[in-house]
């Protein structure tokens, strides 16, 4: 099994929304904001080939289905579908992916399964031969959105999904799709039933897991630091505590899609219980798992 991180549209959005509470004189130092307060994130997915025998996706990003307007009001800041040409360069094609699994379905992560935008033309769903794996949690939340939260979906995409005649929904650790080669972990702390896909390794170790919105990227590592998007903030810390304390426990690595700079890190704890990273890569072209 070999694994790409593959690279979708990126965003720019208000750096106090993505780190909540956190003072700006503690997160500028992590990420430097623009002049209007944004900072840069990536909407990173994991490509593997080989997995279960099949070629799977974790996450599609946010893709290019808003017209102009949200585009901007989002700061997404390509016109383009950037995840069809990063698959592309990795040399496959939306055609070829047998199995995209999905953590939700807000926006920022599920948007690259649609076409890009054009005036005059509906939103089309991309990956004709995929099956597509959802939490039930997470479709159930999707199809009734909280009013809190109901701008982070997009409208046309369950009855797209729905028509495919492609959809698993899981309610458990695995999947149909993938059987034992996936085991799924959920976090409530974010939004319902978010689904972390950990792709196994040799005896259940020295793994890698895809961290979502959990764990956006490195600084959101830290314990305390949560976004202002997540319901529940002590919720979710506590449920990262766990989280870290089992991956570091395990020696599987974070996938991060967030993070500008860093796509992939092993867990790091120092005496005083403090979670950090180390063995940090930028990028997986063609990395072999063990």
């Amino acid at each position: 099994m070999k694994l790409w991180s593959v690279m979708g549209n990126s965003q720019k959005l208000d750096g106090g929304a993505m780190f909540g509470n956190v003072p700006k004189a503690m997160w500028e130092k992590w990420i430097t904001p623009d002049p209007e307060n944004r900072i840069p994130l990536a909407c990173r997915a994991l490509l593997a080939d080989g997995l279960n025998g099949k070629k799977v996706l974790f996450e599609t990003g946010i893709g290019t289905f808003f017209d102009p307007k949200m585009r901007e009001r989002f700061g997404v800041q390509e016109q383009e579908h950037v995840l069809l040409h990063s698959l592309h360069e990795a040399g496959f094609s939306d055609s070829d992916i047998d199995v995209v699994v999905l953590s939700h379905l807000h926006f920022d992560h599920a948007g690259g399964l649609l076409s890009a935008w054009q005036a005059d033309k509906p939103l089309g769903l991309l990956f004709p031969n995929a099956t597509f794996v959802v939490s039930k949690e997470c479709w159930l939340r999707a199809q009734k959105p909280h009013a809190r939260d109901r701008a982070s979906f997009i409208p046309e995409l369950v009855p797209l999904l729905e028509q495919s005649g492609r959809l698993e929904i899981v309610d458990g650790d695995y999947s149909n799709a993938l059987g034992r080669s996936v085991r799924f972990h959920y976090s409530q702390g974010h939004t319902p039933g978010l689904m972390l896909a950990e792709i196994v390794g040799a005896n259940e170790n020295d793994g890698i897991v895809f961290c979502a919105d959990l764990i956006p990227g490195r600084p959101w590592v830290h314990l305390p630091v949560t976004m202002g998007y997540d319901r529940f903030p002590e919720i979710l810390i506590d449920e990262k505590k766990e989280f870290l304390t089992d991956k570091l426990s395990r020696r599987v690595k974070l996938f991060f899609t967030h993070d500008v700079d860093c796509a992939m890190a092993a867990v790091a704890c120092d005496e005083k219980g403090r979670f950090s990273t180390t063995d940090e890569h930028s990028s997986l072209t063609a990395f072999e798992l063990n």
